[in-house]
């Protein structure tokens, strides 16, 4: 596999958030009966004109200032020709030569740990089209209907160049642009319905060699999707040529039942579209006003939140990446430590990043559904912080909060008794009740034998209920043992 290098380009189509769609007034919202959202534009019948939709231009331009990139004063809609029963118009409005959005760049962590790193993945264009409608197989014997529901609704096609070396990057890529368009409010990021799907071009060659011929996987509509399909091309891919085979451009599907990536056409270049300006639609300006007033309405974005948190919170790239993985886990994290205060930022982060996650993904909940708050989580965390309880408790607590056993922290371990022990004198005395009870584990203690601590702590710990101060218990231990 060394001997080969990976190159990866990745186009998304991100399904804008409009009520209407791009050229007409017709509903965008998902699941309505076939037919029963389509237009007479949609439907393109005879005599009808396309309305371009302001607001879809809007989240153009949002998405062009976010990614740092050139929002075209003039952009130029055109006519792609191609032939689908659910393309009623015998072609698709998108734009070709001039798109609205132009250059720009993404950088995302890539990995974890040690390992990690930063990967900028270039943009070459984002532009604005309208879906197809939808083709349906599976309701019909020997026949396909056709859904025009979804035909007209406003996308963003937003293309990278071919930087990525790994589906690992690929992933950590459309993880981040998921992130980005769903921070900025132009998508709702409904990978299941359809609003953000990816397609991987995906090519191998030698080291310095020129790029090979790519094969595009179309509509992927999961991350593990993405990297397994990737992963199979590339070796398929390696395969063919190793093995005395020409790698043929092509348009290919992903099977995840079977793991594999088959060929569904050959791959149409830009000149079998036959790409021309649409006669009825005026190129598209952008004043220098509009580019402002969008631009003073942005929210703070995850790069600048990101390094905010590591200047601000002391965090490290990873956590911090990790933090604003999406508008609601940053909000809530900065919630709790506004809770339990600046000094435990590092504490919150990692019952934020750990603790909380694991108890979100066993319930198959979202953040924003999580039955502890940040106020109730930073109260815990603050409860930890001035010794009122230790890391151990802390976790019974969590588990009470969640459970709807406590309206706050303080209930919780005031209700339950868990208040943590900290006179010296009651712990010295359940020490010297565990060393008069524990001969043999003194003696091994003394005789060099670490284990027989640890074991000493456990017996503190549990004549105590678990809530006595383990640092105290410790250095008392230590001294005694030591005297």
């Amino acid at each position: 596999m060394n001997q080969w290098e990976v190159v990866i380009g990745i186009e998304t189509h991100a399904q804008l958030a409009t009520v209407s769609k791009i050229f007409s007034g017709a509903s965008t919202a998902f699941g309505a009966a076939p037919n029963t959202q389509a237009c007479a534009v949609d439907l393109a019948l005879p005599g009808v004109l396309p309305v371009l939709n302001r607001q879809a231009v809007e989240c153009a331009i949002r998405f062009g200032l976010a990614i740092g990139a050139h929002v075209a004063p003039k952009s130029v809609f055109a006519r792609k020709n191609y032939f689908y029963p659910d393309l009623p118009k015998g072609y698709q409005i998108s734009q070709f030569e001039l798109p609205v959005v132009q250059g720009g760049a993404i950088t995302v962590q890539v990995g974890s740990g040690d390992k990690a790193y930063e990967k900028t993945v270039n943009l070459t264009r984002a532009h604005l089209e309208e879906d197809a409608g939808k083709s349906l197989h599976e309701d019909f014997h020997g026949k396909s209907g056709i859904d025009l529901n979804r035909a007209g609704t406003p996308l963003l096609e937003i293309v990278t160049e071919p930087d990525m070396r790994s589906s690992d990057e690929a992933v950590a890529y459309a993880r981040a642009l998921h992130a980005l368009v769903r921070w900025i409010g132009i998508c709702d990021g409904n990978m299941q319905e359809g609003s953000f799907r990816c397609d991987a071009n995906v090519s191998v060659r030698r080291p310095g060699a020129p790029f090979g011929t790519r094969r595009e996987i179309k509509n992927l509509n999961s991350f593990r999707f993405l990297k397994e399909a990737i992963d199979y091309e590339v070796q398929w891919q390696i395969n063919e040529i190793e093995e005395g085979r020409a790698i043929q451009q092509a348009t290919v599907l992903f099977d995840p039942d079977s793991g594999e990536t088959r060929t569904m056409r050959t791959k149409e270049d830009a000149h079998d579209y036959r790409y021309f300006p649409d006669p009825d639609l005026l190129p598209l300006a952008i004043t220098d006003d509009w580019i402002a007033r969008v631009k003073g309405e942005l929210p703070e974005l995850p790069v600048q939140k990101r390094q905010r948190f590591m200047d601000q919170f002391g965090l490290s790239a990873y956590d911090a990446t990790t933090l604003t993985a999406s508008q609601e886990i940053a909000d809530f994290y900065e919630a709790t430590v506004g809770v339990a205060g600046q000094g435990a930022a590092k504490p919150c982060a990692n019952w934020v990043m750990v603790d909380l996650a694991a108890r979100l993904n066993k319930d198959g909940l979202e953040i924003a559904q999580s039955p502890v708050s940040p106020q109730q989580l930073g109260g815990l965390v603050a409860r930890i912080a001035d010794n009122t309880i230790s890391n151990n408790i802390a976790k019974k607590v969590f588990e009470a909060l969640w459970n709807g056993e406590g309206a706050s922290a303080d209930e919780v371990i005031d209700k339950q008794g868990l208040k943590q022990i900290t006179d010296s004198g009651a712990i010295e005395a359940l020490v010297d009740e565990v060393l008069a009870a524990n001969a043999a584990n003194v003696a091994e203690y003394r005789a060099g034998k670490e284990k027989a601590f640890n074991a000493l702590v456990g017996q503190v710990m549990k004549a105590a209920k678990g809530k006595a101060n383990p640092q105290q218990v410790n250095e008392l231990l230590k001294k005694k043992l030591e005297a």
